[in-house]
């Protein structure tokens, strides 16, 4: 009846958890797996602060896995690493249909099991799926059946490739990550950054780092791509289509694309918010460093 997590938590000066949203649902009981209670009695000293990414490695400026380089600045190259992608995965060679990317585990919580219900139906919009990852045996063998029931339409790769991971980044035109929890999540970060808008359940970090895109959010420059609440194969699969309208609209995408590219997220960011932190903890003036 022991728990060295707990004692942790009680025992703390702080905790700290990877996303403001997270630190908000591990005080719910869906999410706190029994130390919820204590989490809210402790809530005055607990900070959520989302993750950062490494800049200079995930860079579709410089990025060596890529055919080609671009930057917000220039897009026109993301469409020879998407051209590259298709080929890859034995799709279709085709620059105006979709292409969705996923990386991820294959597992339960990743929400995985939603988007293979209902790849069928997104292939008639029509979209192209691509998707690399491992993980739960049933779920890895459906994507395999999906890819050979649907050829040229849906590409699988089983298990990690660093190089195909970048490239799924550079070449797809959305992102998808339909997680039931995640406490920050990084590829949603990484496909901002490649101007990759993700679609994303909105829970954890995922809500945290992902603006809607609605016709408010699109002018005044905040959004960055495509959120749903509701865990149902239906909300995901009406946020694709969503995705796939604007999608068609040559200069409300790239616009959509540049205000993903525009987020800052590397770790400074980050760094300065733990820095906040500890010196909160330490009883200093937030006095910024010479």
């Amino acid at each position: 009846q022991l728990s060295f997590l707990k004692a942790g938590l009680v025992y703390s000066n702080h905790i700290t958890t990877v996303s403001p949203n997270y630190a908000k649902e591990i005080q719910q009981a869906e999410l706190g797996f029994g130390l919820q209670g204590l989490l809210t009695a402790r809530n005055d000293n607990l900070t959520g602060i989302l993750n950062g990414i490494d800049t200079d490695e995930w860079n579709p400026a410089s990025d060596k896995f890529m055919r080609q380089a671009y930057s917000i600045h220039d897009l026109s190259g993301k469409a020879a690493n998407k051209a590259l992608l298709q080929y890859r995965m034995r799709l279709k060679v085709d620059s105006d249909v979709p292409l969705l990317g996923v990386v991820s585990r294959f597992t339960h919580q990743k929400g995985l099991d939603l988007l293979l219900e209902i790849a069928p139906q997104l292939v008639e919009l029509p979209v192209q799926i691509v998707m690399l990852g491992s993980g739960d045996a049933a779920m890895q063998q459906a994507a395999l059946d999906l890819s050979l029931s649907h050829p040229n339409k849906i590409g699988v790769h089983i298990g990690f490739s660093e190089a195909l991971s970048h490239l799924i980044e550079a070449g797809a035109d959305m992102f998808v990550m339909p997680s039931r929890f995640e406490p920050c999540g990084l590829n949603q970060l990484y496909s901002q950054r490649y101007g990759t808008p993700p679609i994303v359940h909105a829970t954890g970090g995922l809500a945290d780092s992902v603006v809607d895109c609605t016709e408010a959010t699109l002018k005044d420059g905040s959004a960055s791509g495509f959120a749903y609440n509701g865990m149902t194969a239906d909300n995901l699969f009406a946020t694709i289509q969503r995705a796939v309208k604007l999608y068609h609209k040559q200069s409300q995408w790239q616009a959509l694309q540049k205000n993903c590219m525009a987020k800052n997220f590397s770790w400074e960011v980050s760094a300065e918010a733990y820095r906040a932190v500890y010196l909160k903890v330490l009883g200093k003036p937030d006095v910024s460093p010479p």
